[in-house]
């Protein structure tokens, strides 16, 4: 494990996903993977299929984090430009790499099948390595820090697990979730003092709505287990200090 704590961005090509035509479900299981292997997701940006949007994107993102990950735009339409536009990012071509050739005429077995179009997903960025894909078989790559794979989401969860060995985790971050029955109001004050006097915890407050009351879900976040105890306890604490209130002034417990 490392001593500095890895952080990684992800970010997502394409206009289907900007219009609404698509759901982006891939971030989501990307943050659960990277929390899971102890790497911090800072960040999730969304681009068009615009190859200076991409190239920036990714500009921005591999200076600023350890690892990328980009999902959508390597398949073998017109559209799918997210190749080209690495290679613009790393300033080196794109061609056609053998590895990812042989892996394709192993899948489809005729010329007929093989078209042009299909040999489109065998185009790396020279100097990028294969990312394999048990599902449909055209690969991703890595080049640098950038993870380069598909939208579909059963073909990119597959991916992520072929890239899993290639990254260098950190000590896994830690959650509590505690039941609150009151509205974020009623705890602000509270919660906002005990966030201050445990400053190595993450704390974070979501509210949901009943028929007609609200409460409250508060998750309690830490590397530290001891740590992530204690203010899990001043939690609870609290939620019973105001309990005990709201019973004596008569007012409803979730007002």
């Amino acid at each position: 494990m490392t001593s500095v704590l890895p952080t990684a961005a992800v970010l997502v090509i394409g206009d289907e996903i900007l219009s609404g035509r698509t759901r982006d479900s891939n971030s989501g299981h990307i943050a659960g993977f990277l929390t899971g292997i102890g790497i911090d997701l800072k960040e999730v940006r969304v681009v068009p299929d615009e190859s200076d949007r991409i190239v920036e994107a990714v500009n921005a993102l591999r200076a600023r984090y350890t690892y990328v990950f980009t999902t959508g735009g390597i398949g073998p339409t017109h559209d799918d430009i997210t190749a080209d536009a690495i290679g613009l990012a790393f300033g080196v071509p794109v061609e056609h790499h053998p590895d990812a050739v042989a892996i394709l005429r192993e899948h489809y077995r005729t010329p007929e099948e093989l078209t042009e179009a299909r040999l489109r997903m065998a185009r790396i960025p020279v100097g990028g390595t294969l990312v394999a894909n048990p599902v449909s078989k055209a690969p991703g790559f890595r080049i640098g820090n950038v993870f380069v794979m598909a939208g579909v989401p059963k073909i990119m969860e597959a991916m992520l697990l072929n890239i899993e060995p290639q990254l260098e985790g950190g000590t896994r971050m830690l959650s509590e979730t505690v039941d609150c029955p009151f509205g974020e109001g009623v705890i602000a004050e509270r919660l906002g003092a005990i966030a201050k006097a445990h400053t190595d915890t993450v704390i974070g407050s979501y509210p949901t709505m009943g028929e007609r009351t609200f409460s409250t879900k508060l998750v309690v976040r830490s590397r530290d287990p001891e740590a992530l105890a204690r203010a899990k306890a001043a939690i609870i604490d609290m939620i019973e200090s105001v309990t005990r209130m709201k019973a004596g002034d008569g007012k409803p417990a979730a007002y």
